[in-house]
């Protein structure tokens, strides 16, 4: 079943091996000597065979982020691993190793064809991110449940399914059942099924096909409002403002004051706690209905800066294309009209005078760099004063509610302390009505443990409040330093590359013009 019988022994998948099978397939015409020159980036390589090359473990491949199509197959491997930089995978080859479990392919949420064929899989699992899976090819290995196969359902892509030389493809019935559960199965085990096959198969296990529609459909909509809720969740976060459109920060106050459940039994305070959260609540929702708003003028306010960015880098690479594309053509015919001539006093002249049109090309492309730059600079300044504008006038909203909230404590506190002391009295003179509890005539028996009870419930309330406050402040002001760093530190980036790759064109036009220099006699 398996190639692997040799003598041959494992060998590790090392920089050196990945390098030589990049080599092998660079092709060997004028575009693949130049490649080679000028050095072949891995991060632009889109297929890799490494098929037949006895690996042991996957490993080295964290700077192939373009790959597409990555061949493994006849090798010793026994673990899926090392993949998670492969984010445009389309197209993975296990088949024919040693691998006993399905794992290690979460980052690959692109693949569309997974061949597993001819290893020692039992089970089929952990592949819930591979939503774009269409191929999925698993034949020869130890599957024996068929409701294992189930789980594949999940795959509304999936067309083409190899599950031949598994244990449960020899169970009675088994292509009907196949068939029956995925009806979007257009071939299985290399054949096609038939639409009187997939007839008959639906009527066979209609009612256990009906019963796990319902199943996955409730679980789809329990599912789809999780993700709401979170995508709800992640608006308010990003907004600066989460929890705070409720009684959440009301009731953070009071969850670790030990004795106001006490104190609410006292005659007056259930009030003032029910006044107090809905003065709460009314600022909180006007502060959540701020946050909300100007995220969405922030969101804005960047969505016109990428957009202007966008504009402005493609207008500059229209010109640039447009200036080299007159000069390449240019260029080539001088190229002809060079290996034409025969007289070195007049090919010096003519060579003279092709560097001063790659001097003139590199200068108009700098000129073009530069006046991008010195553009993209004051968009970029222009994004940090707004950004900057609008971030301070949320927190100055923010501190001004927050305010708010600490003035509403201090009322609530002073209410509370009148009662307290009423009480105290009542208690002492023995005037209380029978009504009091047990609990709150022993706290009432001694005035410094109310009172102290009293601020400590003050001063925790207050820290809770200056807690959120300092949060959210802190928050929007590290996101707008976050925002505008990032930018200018992608935008160095992007001109440092622009440079180099200008300059290393220039200098590959004059080791062109090298090749027609005549030795010094």
């Amino acid at each position: 079943m398996s190639w692997q019988c040799g003598a041959a022994q494992p060998i590790l998948m090392d920089e050196e091996l990945v390098q030589k099978a990049v080599d092998e397939q660079t092709p060997r015409d004028q575009g693949g000597r130049i490649a080679r020159a000028e050095g072949i980036h891995l991060n632009e390589v889109l297929t890799i065979r490494l098929d037949f090359k006895h690996i042991l473990k996957i490993d080295n491949l964290w700077d192939f982020t373009s790959l597409t199509r990555l061949y493994l197959n006849n090798n010793f491997i026994e673990r899926v691993e090392g993949l998670d930089h492969l984010a445009n995978l389309t197209w993975l080859n296990l088949s024919f190793n040693r691998i006993e479990r399905i794992e290690g392919l979460e980052s690959l949420r692109k693949l569309e064809l997974l061949n597993l064929s001819n290893n020692r899989i039992s089970v089929i699992e952990n592949m819930d991110e591979l939503d774009n899976l269409s191929h999925f090819f698993i034949s020869n290995n130890l599957l024996e449940q068929l409701d294992n196969v189930l789980s594949l359902r999940k795959f509304k892509k999936l067309f083409d399914l190899n599950l031949s030389g598994n244990p449960l493809s020899k169970e009675d019935g088994y292509s009907y059942f196949i068939a029956a559960f995925f009806p979007n199965l257009t071939c299985l085990d290399f054949r096609l099924l038939s639409e009187e096959k997939k007839k008959e198969a639906s009527i066979k296990h209609y009612l256990a096909v009906e019963k796990m529609r319902q199943e996955e459909l409730q679980k789809q909509q329990a599912d789809d409002a999780e993700q709401s809720r979170k995508a709800e969740l992640q608006l308010h976060t990003d907004a600066f403002v989460e929890f705070l459109n409720g009684s959440n920060l009301f009731k953070s106050m009071f969850k670790d004051d030990p004795e106001a459940e006490t104190l609410r039994c006292v005659t007056g305070v259930a009030h003032l706690l029910q006044t107090f959260e809905q003065q709460m609540g009314e600022l909180c929702e006007q502060l959540f209905e701020i946050g909300l708003a100007e995220h969405k003028r922030r969101e804005a306010e960047v969505n016109s800066f990428l957009s202007g960015h966008t504009k402005l880098v493609t207008d500059y690479q229209k010109k640039a294309s447009q200036v080299l594309a007159e000069f390449e053509q240019q260029h080539q015919e001088r190229m002809v009209e060079f290996r034409q001539l025969s007289d070195p006093d007049k090919l010096q002249v003519k060579i003279g005078h092709c560097n001063d049109a790659i001097n003139q090309l590199s200068d108009s492309l700098m000129s073009l760099e530069l006046k991008l730059n010195s553009q993209l600079e004051d968009i970029i300044k222009e994004l940090d004063i707004n950004i900057s504008d609008m971030v301070g006038s949320f927190t100055e909203t923010v501190q001004g509610i927050f305010a708010q909230f600490r003035d509403l404590e201090d009322t609530y506190h002073q209410n509370v302390r009148d009662i307290a002391l009423a009480t105290l009295e009542k208690v002492a003179s023995d005037s209380v009505g029978e009504d009091m509890s047990g609990d709150v005539r022993w706290l009432f028996t001694d005035k410094n443990m109310v009172m102290d009870a009293l601020a400590t419930g003050h001063d925790n309330h207050l820290l809770k409040i200056s807690d959120r406050e300092t949060q959210c402040v802190t928050r929007v002001e590290a996101w707008k330093v976050s925002l505008v760093k990032g930018i200018q530190d992608k935008e160095l980036k992007r001109n440092h590359k622009c440079i180099a790759d200008t300059l290393k064109y220039m200098d590959h036009l004059r080791e062109q013009l090298d090749e027609f220099q005549w030795p010094d006699l």
